[in-house]
This record gives C-alpha cells, sequence and structure tokens, in this order.
C-alpha cells in the first residue's frame, strides 16, 4: 500500500472506538445475581470461576467457565458462545455451542439457569432528580427516557410523550408534573374517552344555559388544572375542529367556555401523549400541523417493553407486590423457574404493561411460576430445559385438564387440601385450577 494512502486514511478517535465497541449485559435471573456488566472489545468470560478476565455468577447450574463474549472486529459486533459448560448456553431461545453467535441489541442470553439481556450502549445516568421509582428501569432505553424529562421537566413547554399503549406514559406524565414544582392539580384526560358532543364543554367549560341540560355554569378540565397540569392522553384523537381551539389555548392562555362571549385566562402546563404518528397524520391532513409544532417543543418517545426487556422482571415482581398492597396482602417476592423466566422474556408482550397487569391477576397465587403456567400461546416453540426434569417432575408440573381436576377433587369428597396433598401440588395452585375452570362456587 502506498504510503500516502495510508496518510489519507482517517484515523479513528479513541472514544470513538471505545464508544463503537461498547455494550453490556444486564443479569436479570436469578434477582440476588442482579447485575450491569460493562463490554468492550476485550474478551469476557462468564462462570462460577471465570479468572481475572470474567464476571463471576454464584449459580449452581453454572459451571467454572460456562461461556465467553468478544468483540469481532470482521463483523463489528460481540460475539457469545458456550466453552463447553455442563448444563449449556442459550441466545433467543436457541442452544449456543462452542460456534460462536451474534448478539443483536436486546438478545436474550442464558447461561445455565442465569438469564441475562445484552445492549449494544454505553450510556450514563444522567435523569439527575427523576425518580427510578416513578420511572424504573436500568435499560439503555428507560435511562435515555429519565434524561430526557429530567431536562423537559424544568421548562413550562409542552411535553409530547409518543409511545405504543400501556407502555407507562402517564406514569412519565406524573413524574414530569412533580419535577416542574407547579402548585395546581395534575388532571389527566382521556381525549377519546370524552363525549363527542360535550368535548369542547369538558375541556374548556361552559355557561349555564348554553346548551340543553347546562344548569349550571362549569368551569372545564382545563379551568381544573389550573396552575397545574393537564395531561391530554390520546390527543390524536381530538377531532379536527377542536383541534384549531386547543391551539388557541396553547397560543393565548385562554380558553372559551361554551356559551361565554369573552375568555377566561388559564395557566396549565400541557402534557400531551398518543401512540400515533402526530407528523404523518398531519401530512395526511388530519392533525393540524401547528397544533403539533405547539404540543412537541419537548418530544419524548417511550419505547415498548421489547426495547427494554432488561426492565421485565422487574415491572412484574412490582405490579405483582402492588397488586398484593391493594388487597391488603403481605407482598411475597415474585418466584420464576427458570424456564419461565426465559419464556416471559422472550415474549413480545404487544400490550406492554396491560399484559404483565393480565399475568399477575391470573397467576398471583402461585409461589413460583413454572413455565407450563404460562397461556399456551407462548408455549409454540417453547426451548428445552437445560436440565431436563425427570418424568415424575413434569407430571406434576402440567397443568390438569377440567375432568382430572374434577375426578380428583370427587374423590376426596371436594376437599382442595386433600386433593392438593394426593396431586402434589400447592393448595393454592389448586384454587387458581379452580377459578380458570369455573369451579370455585360449585
Amino acid at each position: 500500500m502506498p504510503a500516502d494512502e495510508t496518510l489519507q486514511r482517517p484515523m479513528e478517535s479513541p472514544v470513538k472506538r471505545v464508544l463503537d465497541r461498547a455494550g453490556q449485559l444486564h443479569v436479570v435471573f436469578p434477582f440476588p445475581l442482579s447485575a450491569t456488566i460493562a463490554l468492550d472489545e476485550r474478551a469476557l468470560v462468564l462462570g462460577r470461576q471465570p479468572g481475572s478476565d470474567g464476571h463471576a455468577l454464584e449459580d449452581g447450574t453454572v459451571s467454572r467457565r460456562h461461556a465467553e463474549v468478544s468483540w469481532d472486529e470482521a463483523s463489528g459486533a460481540h460475539r457469545f458462545r458456550d466453552l463447553g459448560s455442563r448444563n449449556g448456553s442459550r441466545v433467543g431461545g436457541e442452544r449456543v455451542g462452542g460456534d460462536s453467535r451474534p448478539l443483536e441489541d436486546g438478545s436474550v442470553v442464558r447461561t445455565g439457569d442465569v438469564i441475562m439481556v445484552y445492549e449494544r450502549a454505553a450510556v450514563v445516568e444522567r435523569g439527575d432528580g427523576v425518580s427510578r421509582d416513578a420511572i424504573p428501569g436500568r435499560s439503555a432505553a428507560m435511562v435515555r427516557v429519565r434524561a430526557a424529562v429530567a431536562a423537559a421537566a424544568a421548562d413550562p413547554s409542552p411535553v409530547l410523550l409518543i409511545g405504543e399503549t400501556g407502555t407507562g406514559k402517564e406514569f412519565i406524565a406524573r413524574e414530569i408534573h412533580r419535577l416542574s414544582r407547579r402548585s395546581g392539580p395534575l388532571v389527566a384526560v382521556n381525549c377519546a374517552a370524552l363525549s363527542p358532543q360535550l368535548i369542547e364543554s369538558q375541556l374548556f367549560g361552559h355557561r349555564r344555559g348554553s346548551f340543553t341540560g347546562a344548569d349550571k355554569d362549569e368551569p372545564g378540565l382545563f379551568r381544573a388544572a389550573h396552575a397545574g397540569t393537564i395531561l391530554l392522553d390520546e390527543v390524536g384523537e381530538l377531532p379536527v375542529d377542536l383541534q384549531a381551539k386547543l391551539l388557541r389555548v396553547l397560543q393565548d392562555g385562554e380558553v372559551l367556555p361554551v356559551g361565554a362571549t369573552r375568555p377566561v385566562a388559564v395557566d396549565a402546563r400541557v402534557v400531551a401523549a398518543t401512540l400515533r404518528d402526530l407528523r404523518a397524520l398531519a401530512d395526511a391532513g388530519e392533525f393540524r400541523l401547528d397544533l403539533y409544532a405547539r404540543l412537541s417543543p419537548w418530544e419524548i418517545a417511550v419505547p415498548p417493553l421489547r426495547k427494554r426487556r432488561a426492565d421485565l422482571l422487574e415491572w412484574i415482581e412490582r405490579l405483582d407486590r402492588q397488586w398484593h398492597v391493594r388487597r391488603g396482602h403481605t407482598p411475597a417476592p415474585a418466584g420464576f423457574e427458570a424456564n419461565a423466566a426465559e419464556r416471559l422474556m422472550l415474549h413480545a408482550w404487544p400490550d406492554n404493561l396491560r399484559g404483565i397487569d393480565r399475568l399477575v391477576h391470573h397467576f398471583h397465587s402461585d409461589p413460583s411460576l413454572a413455565i407450563y403456567d404460562l397461556p399456551a400461546s407462548w408455549m409454540i416453540e417453547a426451548p428445552p430445559s437445560s436440565r431436563e426434569a425427570a418424568p415424575e417432575e413434569r407430571r406434576r408440573r402440567e397443568r390438569l385438564s377440567k375432568e382430572e381436576l374434577i375426578e380428583a377433587l370427587a374423590k376426596h369428597d371436594g376437599s382442595v387440601r386433600a386433593t392438593a396433598k394426593y396431586l402434589g401440588r400447592e393448595r393454592r395452585l389448586i384454587y387458581r385450577w379452580m377459578d380458570l375452570y369455573g369451579l370455585r362456587e360449585k
């Protein structure tokens, strides 16, 4: 190669080199091993006794030197390989041998019964003052969200939250309101649920006699949020004619109640939320472009759960704890068998936190959630256990059919205690199956 060609090649800065090769592994299961492992271009060994070049995973299912993560310059990616471990390794639910497997952002990695999430990122927590209880999560995506919330909260301008349904946009709106230190309340409004005939009156208020049934003055939701914050959830569902009136409120700081001739000053910070692409709606003529511009001086993208898998089990434990507290129970730590935890991590979670809420309501009583307890639709291509259960153990885990459960209860005169002892199951599991099959009251 000519010398002048070497001189013309751009030099890679040390900082860019480090960032390009950075990544992290979040250990998410079992909970006591929780950690975040920084990755760079150096090879990292995972195991119970990995040596000075590794990270220790103190779990009986993990071999001394179980697996390795290394940087591959040719593909520009971190790669994962098993080092001949006793209980094997998996990436994305598929077994990995001695040949290395490239890791993608969000890959679910398993060594023995230890489960990790890989992220191609190097992020630093910059969300100073933002509550980790209000906006939890250690994934890179949520670190970025907290940083955006910290930047937007102190400014009085509107904030637009964009994300799929069930991603926790209202939690973020509440934290923005708290950090803004406004003296008034946070008033949450679901624009899609407002009455089409009365939506203007509900938002901006009305004067007595302005329409049939208006027997007294009403201030409306904007004035109810005076000195505070109004959350306009599903703002993309507002009718086009009302969008012009909302634009006027944002521009002038005034509302015109239905039936009034003079506007009324109002000081309410607007946080809007939507799962729709408002810019695309504006291009299609379904949403005012000038209103979109007014709503989005600060725009925060709230990622779906499948983009922050490192936070999944934490959310399940959090919502499970809330379920018990709301019912006056003493919360117990959520329990998972390793296969169930891995399946939870691999699930797509199309309805995000609402899906977790349903899972908690349905399976809250299990002391340890097994993979056979998960919905049947999740069981397609379910990965095998790193240590195959004995036939008797598999039999105990399998769910009984309705007919089998009725037969077992009948043999024991309907006694749940005797039936549970006979079947070798927890009584709480028998009760849950009875609820599932509609047998509880019978």
